[in-house]
């Protein structure tokens, strides 16, 4: 069935894209007229059920949504902060509660009290401002420490001149496809996201099948509590993101990229399409660009709220107009992607590399960093630290340096640090002097890099409510198609609450392995199967303080 409907949205394919049009059918009321849906069914030869039941998935589409007008961030490191509370309330001294939902994460970690409100994300002081930008609106954008620590930067440099950063591209475009894949290869240039899978891989196995037809996909839909280095990227350096995505179309042999950008960043949304059309302007897009007989065209998708989308396979599920659910692998993406097509699924962070890995060339850019983890990489700080922000580090740069010299320390007492979102593992405090910002060295402590968001978790906060909070954060987000992972976080949820609630009920220690050894082996992707590892962590490294929820 799953394969039926993607030939099925193929036919119209990205031009008049099925999920682009569910989006702006919610546009006006918060969620599509039940009429729209049925039109939609019957333009796209689908059942009322298949339009029903994608638009029903999505926070910012389903009927509950209706008539919502203001949104609270309840990601991780505002929980952790403790600032929304106090925004909830103001918020509920202007909107009536029904008109008041939720978003989780607006990336606005670095100062919290975030919240949404006339299509824009505010964070910081701005909830005490709320009369005016709910009377005139208008953009407030935020502001915080970029640094680094590397002899000359790269993502965090400026670009300059466009012309001249494109002359760059013109020159890959001069020489073979095979040339810039052998240069990516020797750069040993990783994925940024999770698993650090090398992108040169990647792209030899989608450039190795042959098809009528090839897309390059940018994952800007990675929605990790404490993680905005995406939207950095995308508001600050965005013609890195489009040039990668480009040189990939030129390897792989794609001609059209797709952004799918995560609907909580508005601002990233607009500023990409921004980019494009200073592209369009410089006549790099569309068919034989500067005369090379390369051809290729973006395409901007917004998403409507669903965190599973992180997840390659269900992001492409979710671009077709389908349910965002996981996809049994193999075949890969690369083999049967978007529409069943070959595509290169990558994040944001890893696209915006490319120009450095290539401009350096293979070689120089593999002496950057230590090991197997080449280059740099951002590190998000969230608003515990003495100096939050993001800094661009050199892999293999110890985490003590990041915490204490480019962080300043923390502002209070803190226990652990979140690194990672929530499928990363929990930091305890005599920890961080083991380890350094690069894959291997947190895979072998127990602990996973992966966006390499830092949330700080203060002394005052039980480890408890907070293992509570990443079950019912997965339970919440999970697409639901495998059973160890929806129901296995609702079973940890409910347990960890029951301990909770004064009926002197502990958790036995036995039971909760086994509801996480099931969740990690059973799950079809990292969600269901990434949460144990912070659970573990936290069983492991404080035990003392869980006794009181936990008999042996």
């Amino acid at each position: 069935m799953g394969e039926n409907l993607s030939k099925l949205s193929g036919r119209k394919g990205l031009t008049e894209n099925l999920f682009e049009k569910l989006v702006n059918a919610s546009k006006n009321d918060g969620t599509p007229d039940r009429e729209d849906l049925r039109e939609l069914s019957r333009e796209y030869l689908m059942g009322e059920a298949n339009t029903y039941g994608t638009a029903s998935f999505y926070d910012f589409l389903k009927e509950e949504n209706l008539g919502k007008k203001a949104y609270v961030c309840n990601g991780s490191a505002c929980l952790l902060a403790g600032t929304q509370d106090d925004v909830s309330k103001k918020l509920e001294a202007r909107f009536p509660k029904e008109e008041i939902g939720h978003m989780c994460c607006l990336g606005r970690c670095h100062e919290n009290s975030a919240f949404h409100v006339n299509g824009l994300n505010y964070s910081g002081d701005s909830i005490n401002d709320l009369d005016s930008i709910i009377t005139s609106g208008g953009e407030k954008p935020d502001s915080y420490h970029v640094g680094h620590n590397l002899e000359t930067p790269l993502l965090t440099a400026e670009i300059g001149d466009l012309e001249k950063f494109y002359a760059a591209f013109e020159r890959i475009l001069n020489n073979t496809p095979d040339h810039a894949l052998e240069e990516l290869k020797r750069s040993h240039l990783r994925g940024r996201g999770g698993a650090g899978f090398p992108m040169g891989m990647k792209l030899e196995f989608c450039k190795n099948n042959s098809s009528d037809q090839k897309f390059i996909v940018c994952n800007a839909d990675e929605g990790d509590p404490g993680a905005y280095s995406d939207r950095y990227l995308l508001e600050e350096r965005p013609h890195l993101v489009l040039f990668g995505m480009m040189v990939a179309g030129y390897i792989a042999g794609a001609d059209r990229g797709v952004l799918y950008i995560r609907g909580e960043y508005p601002e990233s949304v607009q500023r990409t399409k921004d980019a494009i059309q200073e592209l369009e302007e410089l006549g790099l897009q569309g068919n034989n660009i500067r005369g090379s007989g390369f051809n290729f065209r973006f395409k901007v998708l917004e998403g409507a709220g669903a965190y599973i989308c992180g997840e390659e396979t269900a992001l492409l599920s979710s671009i077709e107009g389908q349910r965002p659910e996981v996809r049994v692998r193999p075949p890969f993406p690369a083999q049967e992607g978007l529409f069943m097509k070959p595509t290169v699924v990558n994040n944001v962070e890893t696209l915006a590399m490319v120009p450095y890995a290539l401009e350096l060339g293979g070689e120089k850019f593999s002496r950057i960093g230590r090991g197997k983890s080449t280059g740099s990489k951002l590190v998000c700080l969230d608003s515990h630290f003495n100096r939050p922000g993001l800094y661009e580090v050199e892999m293999g740069t110890s985490l003590e340096d990041v915490l204490f010299q480019l962080g300043e320390g923390f502002k209070v007492p803190v226990k652990a640090i979140h690194v990672g979102g929530p499928l990363g593992g929990i930091v305890p405090a005599e920890k961080f002097d083991k380890l350094s910002i690069d894959f291997e060295s947190f895979q072998e402590a127990g602990f996973l890099l992966g966006h390499a968001s830092v949330l700080a978790i203060p002394e005052s906060f039980p480890m408890i409510k907070y293992m509570e909070h990443l079950f019912e954060f997965t339970a919440d987000e999970s697409c639901g198609k495998c059973f160890p992972c929806s129901i296995g976080a609702t079973r940890g949820k409910e347990m960890i609450v029951k301990s909770q609630n004064g009926q002197q009920y502990q958790i036995e220690k036995g039971l909760m392995e086994d509801l996480l050894e099931t969740m990690e082996i059973g799950s079809l992707c990292a969600l269901g199967g990434g949460l144990p590892l912070g659970i573990k962590n936290a069983m492991q490294y404080f035990e003392d303080e869980l006794k009181p929820y936990f008999k042996e």
